[in-house]
């Protein structure tokens, strides 16, 4: 049982997922049962850039975006006894799950895209369903890295599901994978 607790305490635990998959709130929630520091992703890029992603992506473009992701997978890849929501396009880069997978858990945040648009649908932060019909552009999106976020092994899925329910799982899922 001391093995699991210090593997428990030094092994981040890293959500991503398709946007409006649960990341955030989840991953809140998920810190503050484990007793660990929260990451947002995007808001410590938004921090470093000092503009919103949407600016980002308007002004400098989504491979500068990319990249400002990436070099934070590297930094965040360094620390331990972190829960890290990771942005939604994460999984474009196998380089990114495979550093998070060498000082963590990655988990996927799955969710169906009605529930998805449902819970985007006020947001205006969103720079890639800025064009279009949003549950198009979601379809599209979700359809293009499906088989990224497939390619992960530890899945869940938060449709129509408690942020309790859903933290519950990932909590067990940890404990069980450390155990083993």
């Amino acid at each position: 049982m001391a093995l699991v607790t210090l593997m428990n305490n030094i092994l981040n635990v890293i959500l991503v997922g398709f946007m409006g998959s649960g990341k955030t709130t989840i991953g809140r929630a998920l810190a503050g049962r484990l007793k660990r520091d929260f990451v947002d992703m995007d808001v410590e890029l938004e921090a470093r850039a000092g503009k919103p992603i949407p600016r980002v992506f308007a002004e400098d473009g989504e491979s500068a975006f990319r990249r400002m992701e990436r070099d934070l997978v590297v930094e965040l890849s360094r620390r331990s006894n972190l829960v890290i929501a990771a942005g939604g396009g994460i999984v474009l880069n196998p380089d990114n799950i495979r550093d998070f997978s060498f000082t963590g858990r990655v988990i996927c945040l799955k969710a169906a895209p009605d529930e998805i648009l449902r819970r985007v649908s006020g947001s205006s932060h969103r720079p890639l369903l800025e064009q279009g019909d949003k549950a198009e552009r979601i379809r599209k999106l979700l359809a293009a890295r499906r088989p990224f976020y497939d390619a992960i092994p530890c899945q869940v899925d938060t449709t129509g599901r408690t942020v309790p329910e859903i933290v519950a799982e990932i909590f067990k899922i940890n404990s069980d994978s450390i155990k083993k």
